[in-house]
This record gives structure tokens, C-alpha cells and sequence, in this order.
């Protein structure tokens, strides 16, 4: 997980303007996800049963209500050590929130006539992800709001931080899947595509990372 540094502003706008290209690629990813009806990312599955459900929001609104609830859960968890910093973490979530349903509006037109084609896009929402989560990271500027949160525990319980994202997915889904039966009486958006995300995402944003880290970073500098 990046750490937050202290930046000059020319430089604090530049990956600021990375961060928010991270976030177009992120929400476009998780819109593939759910156009391929496969099963949607773990951290997407609580704002898909509310869109569901509730559908006076789009997607994109449910998703920046949920991470400005993760921020807040990081602020309670933080108080006094809470870096003010992260509160721009609230206007960018509805940004991402924004980008999710642009992105869906793009995918709309794609025809998914059977199941191989729905499986391709799966595999294209991971890449996509991958390659907006890396990019998000890569600009060292903010957290997204979910992996803040998982640090943010990491940080004061002393425990690995990949231990506890696996924790914290589990109980997201958990959640998701018990809420959908609540409101739904079904559990829908947990799947296959689902597995392969929690799989495969990490791998690919690491993929990511390597290929592109040093040349954005001599960009940013």
C-alpha cells in the first residue's frame, strides 16, 4: 500500500490528475463487471444489492455513499491521527461514482449473446480494474476509500495488510450476500466473476505497477 508523501503543488496537481485517470479506468472496469452479469467485484457487491433495490440512485451514487461510509469508518477508527488530507477522498468519491455509471452507459451497447462472452468481459473488467487500481496507486497522492479503510485497520492492529484485505472481503461479501436476501430475497451480483476478480485483480494491478510505475513517476517529478 502507497504511503502518502508530502508533495510540491505542481506536482500534488499532477498526481492528483493521475489519481482521478485511475478512477475512469476503475469505475469502467467495475461497469464491465456488471454488464457481464457474471458476478461484480467484492467491494462493488454492497452498492449493487442498494442499486438494486433502491433504484431512486444509480450505481454510481450507491458506490460514493458506501466509500464516504468507509471514510468515516477511518476517521472514527483514526480520530486525531486522521490525515485531513483524505477528506478529499468524499468529492472524488462521487467523481468515481460518476465515472461507474458513464462507464456503464458505455457498455451498454456491447452484446452478450452467451456465456463465453460474458466470461471475455469478466476477463476485460480485471484488466481494466487492474489497470485503473495501479494507476490510483502509482500517484502516491490519496487512498481510495475501501483500501483506506483496510489500511487503516492494517495499520492499527498490526496485522498484514493483505491478511486483512482477505478478511475484509470476505465480510463485505458476507454482508452483500445477506443483505440481498434481506431486500431481494435472492442473492444476486456474487458469482463466478466475483472469484475471478478477488483472484486476479491483485496480480494484474501488481503487473501494472511494475511496467508503469518508473516512467509515470519520471512524469510526475
Amino acid at each position: 500500500m502507497c504511503q502518502v508523501i508530502i508533495l510540491k503543488p505542481k506536482e500534488f496537481i499532477k498526481r492528483l490528475i493521475l489519481f482521478i485517470f485511475g478512477l475512469f479506468f476503475t469505475g469502467l472496469g467495475i461497469a464491465f463487471s456488471i454488464h457481464a452479469d457474471l458476478g461484480i467485484s467484492t467491494i462493488s457487491s454492497l452498492p449493487n444489492v442498494l442499486s438494486i433495490k433502491y433504484d431512486f440512485l444509480t450505481f454510481g451514487m450507491w458506490s460514493a455513499l458506501t466509500n464516504c461510509l468507509m471514510l468515516l469508518a477511518q476517521i472514527l477508527i483514526l480520530r486525531k491521527n486522521f490525515e485531513p488530507l483524505q477528506l478529499l477522498q468524499i468529492p472524488l468519491s462521487f467523481v468515481f461514482g460518476y465515472f461507474c455509471d458513464i462507464g456503464l452507459w458505455m457498455v451498454s451497447g456491447i452484446p452478450v449473446p452467451n456465456y463465453f462472452i460474458r466470461l471475455l468481459l469478466v476477463f476485460a473488467s480485471v484488466i481494466i480494474l487492474g489497470f485503473g487500481i495501479a494507476l490510483t496507486v502509482i500517484s502516491n497522492t490519496l487512498y481510495n476509500s475501501g483500501e483506506g479503510l483496510v489500511k487503516v485497520i492494517s495499520d492499527t492492529t498490526k496485522k498484514d495488510f493483505g491478511r486483512v484485505k482477505i478478511v475484509f472481503d470476505i465480510c463485505i461479501v458476507a454482508t452483500s450476500a445477506l443483505l440481498s436476501l434481506l431486500l431481494l430475497g435472492e442473492i444476486v451480483g456474487i458469482r463466478e466473476g466475483t472469484l475471478i476478480a478477488a483472484l486476479l485483480t491483485g496480480a494484474v494491478v501488481n503487473i501494472f505497477c511494475r511496467l508503469l510505475k518508473e516512467p509515470l513517476n519520471k512524469i510526475l517529478t
